[in-house]
């Protein structure tokens, strides 16, 4: 398997055990000091405070489900990756996407000694378009075409 296939499987199996619910399968797609900046800009540090916060995330929320596209992965350098991509939620019980909550996302991804890739930072911006509303309907259309034609269990 490629790098760059490595890379976006990476963010696939991040955003299905988000999609899952599972705090730390989330957490050990990591690096031990890696850092997620959530949509509301909150900043977590290091992957045992990751696992924590998302457990309790979990617990309390009945978090939506991602849908994305993958927009690009470009290197660095030969061991640090940045992964590009486009992403919205289905609430759970529903089966549409809230375009309220579409993201831009960036996963930076460091190759380690044991030539496996960790997540050093996942960055997820919300896609307001401000003053162009019809960037948000094109990107809404897109995502809906990934929610119509992906499988239920995985849509990302």
């Amino acid at each position: 398997m490629s790098d760059g296939s490595l890379i976006e499987a990476l963010y696939r199996r991040l955003l299905d055990a988000w999609n899952q619910r599972d705090a730390a399968a989330y957490a050990a797609l990591f690096h031990e000091d890696g850092h997620v900046v959530g949509f509301d800009g909150s900043i977590i540090d290091g992957r045992s405070e990751i696992s924590t916060t998302l457990a309790k995330i979990f617990a309390d929320h009945p978090t939506a489900e991602y849908v994305s596209k993958l927009r690009e992965v470009r290197f660095l350098c030969p061991e640090v990756a940045v992964l590009r991509a486009v992403a919205g939620m289905v609430p759970r019980g529903q089966s549409d996407l809230d375009p309220r909550v579409n993201a831009v996302q960036t996963m930076v991804a460091l190759k380690g000694k044991a030539e496996e890739w960790k997540t050093v930072l996942f960055q997820n911006t919300p896609a307001a378009f401000h003053g162009r509303p019809h960037l948000a309907v094109e990107l809404t259309e897109e995502l809906r075409d990934v929610l119509r034609g992906a499988p239920r269990s995985i849509r990302s």
